[in-house]
């Protein structure tokens, strides 16, 4: 079987939908399915305005039927309105439609216009988390029996093992956007009197941090994988997320876990985290103290967790759906 998978987000993230493709990519040949990248390059906002516009409703279903692929798997809800061959689309959130104002005019526009064409469009729609699926059912009216849940896996790399981050420290990762909640988060760690660490590009919005925040930046895996390992915990206390990868992989790092009580973030962490309030700096502030407090606890139960989101189960549940979608 070939399966044509749009890799273009690869231009633009390193997050989750980065991931979705990195594991795809590796797939072991004797699987019997091979991958077929298909790509639009850029990084501009004009090369992202023509991928949106032009590429996947036109030009990206006639590069499909000319590579002879047997299904086309676009990992985010970016496609084609109509395919020539079995359409499979992976939806990690719909932040966009729920908060529109927390982006920008373009993504804002794009969203309200063709989400709901595309996943209605797609044979399968793959979503990263069961309230994902909630969302899609709720949001998008998808029929249920349509969606399949296939989380996010843990990259190769991140485990105890390796090398640590000196400091005494709170990370934070995600992109620097408003749903991750920093401004909050920035507060809680001065009023638990912890360094804060923010790694991730910067993304949009008002996200004005103090001046004792230190922005890392984006970094690679190796340097990430280090950073969880060395800090006193994760704090994720995002605002809505579909999933929250760096939740897994702190844990598959042994790091301690801090992030948001309710939706996609405590599914994720299954028991293994200290759920707070978001919206309250107090509150995650006590948070991250009954982090530290309880660091071996968390520890072994992060590691556990983390269990659960091997690439090796993720990808062969990927692989099962082409195969529904072509049946």
């Amino acid at each position: 079987m070939r399966v044509g998978l749009d890799v273009s987000p690869l231009h633009q993230t390193r997050a989750g939908t980065a991931r979705v493709i990195q594991n795809l990519l590796e797939v072991d040949a004797g699987a019997g399915v091979e991958v077929v990248p298909l790509d639009f390059a850029g990084t501009s906002r004009v090369a992202a305005a023509v991928r949106d516009a032009w590429w996947y409703p036109h030009v990206l279903p006639r590069q499909a039927r000319r590579a002879r692929v047997d299904v086309l798997h676009c990992p985010s809800f970016r496609g084609p309105v109509g395919s020539p061959v079995p359409l499979v689309v992976t939806v990690h959130d719909l932040a966009v439609l729920r908060h529109p104002e927390l982006f920008n005019r373009w993504t804002r526009e794009y969203s309200r216009r063709y989400v709901h064409r595309v996943v209605a469009g797609a044979r399968l729609v793959v979503a990263v988390s069961e309230f994902t699926r909630g969302e899609l059912v709720e949001v998008l009216g998808t029929p249920a029996e349509q969606v399949r849940v296939v989380p996010n896996a843990v990259p190769a790399g991140f485990s105890p093992d390796g090398a640590r981050a000196e400091g005494d420290y709170v990370l934070a990762v995600g992109t620097l956007e408003p749903r991750k909640n920093l401004v909050r988060l920035a507060e809680a760690a001065e009023l638990a009197g912890v360094e804060l660490r923010v790694v991730g590009a910067r993304g949009w919005g008002d996200v004005a941090l103090p001046a004792h925040v230190k922005l890392v930046g984006p970094v690679g895996d190796e340097e990430l994988a280090a950073l969880y390992r060395g800090a006193r915990c994760l704090a994720y206390p995002s605002l809505y997320e579909g999933f929250g990868i760096p939740i897994v992989e702190a844990m598959a790092c042994g790091t301690p876990v801090v992030t948001s009580a309710g939706g996609a973030t405590e599914e994720v962490a299954g028991g293994a985290a200290v759920l707070v309030d978001p919206l309250d700096p107090q509150a995650i502030a006590a948070g991250l103290e009954e982090a530290f407090a309880r660091a071996p606890q968390l520890r072994e139960a992060g590691l556990e967790r983390a269990q659960h989101f091997t690439r090796e189960r993720v990808v062969a549940a990927m692989l099962d759906i082409y195969r529904e979608a072509v049946e």
